[in-house]
């Protein structure tokens, strides 16, 4: 049951993410009322899905759970975590960020985005020392140099290695393929991993699950907000989550 919750929280790192992005709802417009000149302009589908979905009754199954876990669980715990003060909270989320400096600086490199890489060092030495241990984001703060967010999903694309097909996964949500084995690979490189190779399970899961309900508790309810505006919830963050993406790896 601790393992299950803590593969529910890396739910909303991905979900989260994604949620920055807009998008249109696919739909299908036919012209049974028009004349005969417009019905080319209506009988075609306004706009193609960005992703094959051979999945997509699969991966709905996965959405309502997905969703239903992060309002009956997570959710509720993050808001009652909001009891601790704000800058405290941030403070964890800046040290981890930090801490997780190697997996940017690496897919940085990796696309041979020197400039970013060497911004991530930068960022890494000023907020390790000025930031305290990196609990202040001086860099970004002080130096007006902003965390390049970057992963090995991004560099796949980069390099043309195609999206695959669209995945919903338990407790993860909106991936495709490619980001998919992306977040294996960025496990790799993720030095809280180092940090925690020879801890418990218990010990790894509880501390998974305290920086996801921090994060959450940071958090103004965006995913909340985006299926409140959207006719159909699981099309929207589909279309957003890969517009999103594409959009990254353009970057």
């Amino acid at each position: 049951m601790r393992y299950h919750l803590f593969m529910i929280c890396m739910l909303l790192f991905l979900t989260l993410g994604a949620s920055v992005a807009f998008a249109k709802v696919e739909a299908q417009l036919t012209d049974a009322d028009f004349d005969a000149e417009f019905a080319d302009d209506f009988n075609e589908e306004v706009e193609a899905p960005l992703i094959n979905d051979p999945l997509e009754s699969w991966n709905r199954g996965v959405f309502w759970i997905n969703d239903k876990l992060y309002f009956y669980a997570l959710k509720p715990v993050a808001r009652v975590f909001r009891v601790v003060p704000s800058p405290a909270r941030k403070g964890v989320r800046n040290f981890f960020s930090n801490l997780t400096t190697p997996v940017r600086l690496i897919n940085a490199t990796l696309q041979f985005k020197l400039r970013d890489a060497g911004r991530e060092l930068g960022r890494f030495l000023i907020n390790t020392t000025l930031g305290v241990g990196g609990l202040i984001d001086a860099a970004d703060r002080w130096g007006n140099v902003p965390k390049k967010d970057e992963d090995f999903g991004q560099t796949l694309g980069v390099y043309h290695v195609g999206q695959g097909p669209y995945l919903v996964l338990p407790f993860f949500g909106p991936s495709s393929l490619r980001d998919a084995g992306g977040l294996i690979v960025d496990g790799f490189f993720d030095p809280v991993n180092w940090l925690t190779s020879e801890w418990r399970l218990i010990e790894k899961v509880g501390l998974r699950t305290g920086l996801s309900v921090n994060h959450l508790s940071l958090d103004d309810d965006t995913y909340e907000k985006l299926k409140r505006d959207s006719l159909d919830p699981y099309l929207f963050m589909r279309a957003s989550y890969v517009q999103y993406r594409l959009a990254k790896v353009a970057k």
